[in-house]
């Protein structure tokens, strides 16, 4: 089904006004394998939700059973991504009610043929290989560049290909992906190979291809804040430019000061962060507050450094210092912690805390070190981080301001941070992406 009026019980549903013209070609292409990147925003995950959609209801309509595969890097993610906007596709389509919906596992099957969408993880590649899923039309990959490597697509696309219908020339291979901005990292390097392959189409997208207006007013002047903030983050997270990482991580102008708590925006949730120490490096903690506004203030700073002290304080003295800490931040603010998040592989001091007051800290799963921080850096480049310019803080402003890349590293898909005096930096990165969806941040 090309770009075409489909008729259903409701109404006629005119396709080449949901999908910009600048995806027409991607749409019309019969090439196998279609990659799809760019710029947040640019509505490249809608159009392939759409495309998937259509070619199901192609086969549907001639009483064929058909099966679309979609994938995400973690399974965790697939109810949040994929899954809803499959749904979104089909209720655009009016199609929604043709289908029933299932969470465990995740699937959606259509009533009347069994034809199904089928969502998987792609942290376990060999489950994919033993996928035994018949009459495969399609596969997408989602956010194709947080897959580990081009390996997961080499192990899992012969497996869905095999299982192809005899009434077609191939499966469809889909790719989306914004760029990462390291130029070494894996799929920047993919690409290239995948550029001059006959069999792969690629389109390029931003939200600037958006003729139609699907781009709300209030979303263009949040992405004329990251413009104005920090072009360079603009540039690759809007443009999709593979902007490179340069050796300083932070623009420290992006970390606002203040005198005093704004009387026009008033704090509705706060929030703590522990990076532990062991005999020579500091033990941190980080008191937040996120505002009515949506701007996530630093109100205070816990910091022990053992280094140069013949007496290093255990667990249990670090354990009352952050109760008394959080106990002097809730008094001050009449306001209980929202969530308190510590490093997932700590044990000691979270094992202490429990003992002496009850409450286990919430764990936090790291991620790549450049994904943790790309976290930090979409809040700034919003214009949404604050402290408040008091001496305990000073210590987090000097080593965010210090705070670098490894240059032996940069050239490599997996860039090191240079690991001294980098402690509030990691408290920073467990509090952001632990409470992401909080702070507004999509990932």
């Amino acid at each position: 089904m090309i770009l075409e009026v489909m008729r259903v019980a409701k109404r006629q549903i005119k396709l080449s006004r949901m999908v910009n013209p600048h995806f027409f070609p991607m749409w019309r292409t019969n090439k196998p394998y279609i990659i799809a990147k760019g710029g947040r925003g640019s509505f490249k995950s809608s159009v392939i939700s759409l495309k998937l959609v259509t070619m199901m209801k192609q086969w549907t309509q001639l009483n064929k059973r058909v099966n679309i595969i979609a994938i995400r890097e973690n399974a965790s993610y697939l109810h949040d991504s994929v899954y809803n906007q499959i749904m979104w596709a089909l209720n655009m389509l009016d199609l929604n009610t043709e289908f029933n919906y299932f969470k465990s596992p995740l699937r959606i099957v259509h009533k009347r043929t069994g034809s199904t969408f089928y969502f998987y993880g792609g942290d376990d590649p060999m489950k994919l290989k033993s996928n035994i899923v018949d009459n495969v039309i399609a596969v997408w990959y989602e956010e194709a560049a947080n897959f580990k490597s081009y390996d997961v697509f080499d192990q899992a696309n012969p497996t869905f290909i095999r299982q192809k219908p005899s009434f077609l020339d191939h499966v469809t291979v889909f790719y989306s992906y914004n760029p990462p901005k390291n130029p070494y990292d894996w799929i920047n390097e993919w690409i290239s190979q995948q550029e001059a392959d006959p069999d792969c189409f690629v389109d390029t997208s931003t939200y600037l291809d958006d003729k139609w207006g699907f781009t709300t007013d209030q979303q263009l002047r949040m992405i004329e804040r990251y413009k104005q903030n920090d072009p360079d983050y603009y540039r690759w997270l809007y443009l999709g430019e593979v902007v490179g990482l340069g050796t300083n991580i932070y623009n420290m102008e992006l970390f606002k000061s203040l005198k005093e708590l704004p009387g026009d925006d008033y704090i509705t949730n706060v929030y703590y962060a522990v990076d532990t120490g062991h005999e020579v490096s500091a033990t941190t903690c980080g008191a937040y507050g996120l505002t009515k506004k949506g701007n996530l203030i630093l109100l205070d700073t816990y910091y022990y450094s053992p280094q140069g002290k013949s007496h290093k304080k255990p667990p249990s003295e670090l354990s009352r210092d952050l109760k008394q800490f959080i106990d002097k931040i809730t008094d001050w603010l009449n306001m209980e912690p929202t969530k308190m998040t510590i490093d997932s592989v700590e044990g000691a001091l979270d094992n202490q805390f429990y003992n002496d007051y009850g409450v286990h800290w919430h764990k936090v799963a790291k991620l790549k070190k450049v994904d943790m921080i790309d976290r930090v850096q979409d809040l700034l480049a919003q214009g949404r981080f604050y402290y408040l310019k008091k001496p305990s803080n000073e210590i987090f402003i000097e080593e965010h301001r210090k705070y670098q890349w490894d240059e032996k590293t940069l050239e490599s898909a997996d860039p090191k941070v240079i690991k001294v005096d980098d402690h509030t930096c990691d408290q920073l990165q467990y509090l952001v992406h632990d409470n992401e969806r909080d702070l507004g941040l999509r990932y």
